[in-house]
Parts: C-alpha cells; structure tokens; sequence
C-alpha cells in the first residue's frame, strides 16, 4: 500500500489532466489532428478497396430508363417484347417460378393471347380417379414452367453453374436493371494478362468477372412480333424493362397513388396552415380567468 501511494505521488499533476481543462489553442490543434487522422486513414483505406484485385469489376453506369422518373409509367409496348425475349432465349435456362401466367393479362396481352400461350404448356396434374398423373394444356392459373425440374440437373446442364431465377432479379441485384442491361451487352474478351478457365466468359460487371452463361443475345437474335428492330441493345433494354415488371407488378399504381396523394396533400396542407394559423391560434392564446364564489 506504502508503495502504491509513493507511485501515485509521483505522477505529474497535469497527467490528470482533463480535454475540458486544456488550453483552447490546444483543443483546437487536437481537434484537428484527430480530424486529419481519421480522414486520412478512411482515405487509405477507400483507395485500398479500389484497387483491389478481386474489385475490378466495372460498376454499372446510370442509362435514362423511361420509367426513372417519379411520375413515369412502365413501357408496356416494351414489356411485350421483353416477355417475348424471355420465352425464346431466356426461359432455356432460367426459371420465373413466381410468374403465373395470369399476370400478362392486361399488362403486356390479352386474356384471348394469353390463354393461346398457356395452352401451348404441357403442365403435369393430378392424381386422377384412378391415381395416376397426367398431362393437360396450360391455363391462366398455371405458373411459369421450369427449364430443369430440380436444382442438381440444372447445375449438370450448365457445367457447376445454377441460373438464377428472374423473377426479382432486378431487385436482388446492386444496380438494377442498369446491372442487368450492363452485363447482357457488356461481354469482351479479357485484357492483357487476364486469363479466364475454359467454360467460363469474361464479363467485367460480374463480380469476378468469369460468368458461366455464354453471351445470351447479339443482333438479331430474334423477330419481334410487332417488327421492331432487334439489335443487341433493343433486345437488352425490352427484357430488362419486363423483368423491372415482372419484379415490382405495382410500380404503375404504386405512382399512380403517389400522384394521388400529392394532389391531396396540396388541399389539406394550405387548408391545415389556415385552421391553425386562423383560427386555432386565438383559442389558444385565449386567457380564462375564474371568478371566485361570493
């Protein structure tokens, strides 16, 4: 204890010293040098993500999508042909398990041009009366079908690589559509000292930049229905378009009721100001003053 209190006596009293009790020109120099500390690690350590090896894959840029705004609606015309992209290139490999075919109807066709596609669908029902399975023609109610029936053959088919399902794939991925237009139009081959293993494709938007789907659309690669040109980038831009739709069925109406309250919110705010302003400022700045019984 004696030996303890002879330590403590010999520590300087201004190592006791609080950042509240210094000198104001040294909380300032301080302050700063803390300030500078910390913005030149964060600053280290941001240029030392960028230039990281397994960070080189190019960050999508931001393309004028006609249905950015806050008040613009889907191209339904669009929707049309990306649906058509979808089931002549995409639905090969990839599944879009939570799309019936109900959810065409009014948006990109008929109930009459739908009915025709589903029909088209051999879908397995059943048991019957005697408990066995059978096949029928598609109907509305009946969902997208799936290229593999399990996720183990469409890993086989596609050499280890399992195709993701589109439905929310706009959503699931960082950027979008602009990820997804990025990548269906962004394959090349790989610069000087890049080599990428056989069955793989160089693509610099995907993380690692080696992508087991070869190039899945180029120049006309298809003939729409209604003889819009098929380039590369018209093809990307219709199947991103319908698969923005397919991942967010309400984005017409989720503006539309966005719009709606905008022009509500513009009547009751000014009428609102008025009531209180008005009218609800003399009640309350109003003085009542109780006489006492006699």
């Amino acid at each position: 204890a004696g030996a303890a209190v002879c330590f403590c006596a010999l520590v300087p009293p201004q190592a006791n010293m609080s950042f509240t009790a210094l000198p104001r020109n040294k909380k300032v120099a301080l302050t700063t040098l803390g300030v500078v500390t910390a913005g030149g690690a964060g600053l280290a350590l941001m240029l030392h993500q960028s230039v990281k090896a397994s960070d080189l894959e190019l960050h999508p840029p931001n393309y004028p999508w006609s249905h950015a705004g806050p008040l613009s609606s889907l191209d339904h015309a669009s929707i049309r042909r990306g649906y058509q992209v979808y089931k002549q290139v995409c639905s090969a490999c990839h599944s879009m398990e939570y799309l019936a075919f109900r959810n065409l109807v009014g948006v990109s066709h008929t109930e009459a041009e739908v009915k025709a596609i589903a029909e088209e669908v051999e879908v397995v029902d059943g048991p019957d009366e005697s408990g066995e399975m059978f096949t029928r023609p598609g109907k509305l109610s009946d969902y997208f079908p799936k290229p593999y029936p399990n996720p183990e053959s469409a890993r086989v088919a596609n050499n280890g690589a399992l195709p993701p399902d589109l439905s929310y794939i706009i959503n699931a991925r960082h950027g979008g559509e602009d990820y997804v237009f990025s990548l269906l139009t962004g394959y090349c081959e790989p610069p000087a000292g890049v080599t990428v293993r056989e069955g793989l494709y160089y693509n610099p938007y995907f993380p690692g930049q080696a992508i087991g789907m070869a190039p899945p659309i180029y120049n006309e690669i298809l003939e729409y229905d209604d003889g819009t040109p098929a380039t590369m980038s018209q093809v990307a831009k219709d199947v991103c378009t319908f698969l923005r739709w397919a991942s967010e069925p309400e984005h017409d109406q989720r503006k539309r009721m966005g719009l709606k309250l905008l022009m509500g919110s513009a009547i009751l705010v000014p009428l609102m100001y008025y009531m209180k302003r008005h009218r609800w400022s003399v009640l309350k700045s109003r003085k009542i003053a109780y006489r006492p019984p006699k």
